[in-house]
């Protein structure tokens, strides 16, 4: 392999994080990807991925490297583009990850009209509610629901949601709803980790900072606290998107709206230099029309 495909077969490795699949993907060998990667490693005097027999995962040094060979190859595929006279119409592979529950309900859409749009584009959609790390993992754009730390990362709000307390009428047949935070002490709660930041549920009124969430059932999953919360198992704490159909059905109740917290922002997260990605403009693009449509609140 050519020095370029040479810097496709690593990126592609990164990406699909197995040689057997870039392969595929390339449609070429294995063998012929492992060496093109080992060439690659020797002329730049460092390993750029680990293997192991179950996985492979970038370095440090694999992962600074990688941004910058994307990038790169942007740069030559548009440049080769605007000599060919193509108006930089989006092609090959687009990496988004997006929180579970959102993902599926307001991404895939978008994802999926982009993917009608354009014959030429590949989609890969990662649904997870961990945080995960774009260049480390080469995604291309990642959706965020929360307030932004400082970063290198750039940023493009969609919208705002909210969290809310929820539970179902059954439950509170048998307990009195309660009509102040201070008094959730004195109810069964569930919580899912990714809102209960340092074991605290936080409120907007001053004089009502927060409580201490001691949790009857703690869940990594929101989709399973809320099916808690459906059966009365307690009260629920969750972002207003994700329990709306609910409350709309009757089935859960909202609670102490008046306490609600500060409205948590959801970005699209990206590196600034993938801007000039025609992928990554066309998502953009697409989900700010989307989302004109179907405004959050």
């Amino acid at each position: 392999m050519n020095g370029l495909t040479a810097l496709r077969a690593f990126i592609a490795v990164a990406q699909r994080q197995s040689f057997a699949e870039a392969a595929r993907d390339m449609r070429v060998s294995p063998t012929s990807v492992s060496r093109a990667v080992a060439e690659l490693e020797d002329s730049l005097g460092v390993a750029l991925l680990r293997r192991t027999t179950r996985s492979v995962s970038l370095t440090p040094e694999g992962a600074a490297y990688l941004d910058r060979c994307r990038v790169a190859l942007d740069e030559l595929d548009d440049a080769a583009r605007s000599l060919r006279g193509e108006n930089a119409e989006p092609r090959g592979a687009l990496v988004i990850t997006a929180p579970v529950v959102f993902g599926r309900t307001y991404i895939l859409p978008i994802v999926s009209e982009l993917l009608r749009a354009h014959s030429q584009l590949e989609a890969q959609l990662i649904l997870t509610d961990r945080v995960i790390r774009l260049a480390e993992e080469g995604i291309d754009v990642a959706v965020r629901i929360a307030e932004l730390a400082d970063s290198a990362l750039h940023a493009i709000q969609l919208g705002q949601v909210r969290r809310v307390l929820v539970a179902s009428p059954s439950y509170l047949a048998q307990r009195r709803a309660p009509t102040s935070p201070a008094q959730l002490r004195d109810h069964d709660l569930i919580a899912f980790d990714g809102l209960t930041a340092n074991g605290e549920w936080r409120f907007a009124q001053s004089g009502h900072r927060g409580i201490r969430c001691e949790a009857r059932l703690l869940t990594n999953c929101v989709e399973a606290a809320i099916e808690a919360a459906l059966n009365g198992l307690g009260i629920a704490r969750a972002l207003n998107y994700q329990v709306d159909q609910h409350v709309r059905a009757g089935r859960l109740v909202y609670l102490l709206p008046k306490f609600d917290s500060q409205p948590v922002p959801i970005n699209l997260l990206f590196q600034s230099n993938r801007r000039s990605s025609p992928n990554v403009r066309a998502l953009i693009a697409a989900a700010q029309t989307y989302f004109r449509s179907h405004p959050l609140n």
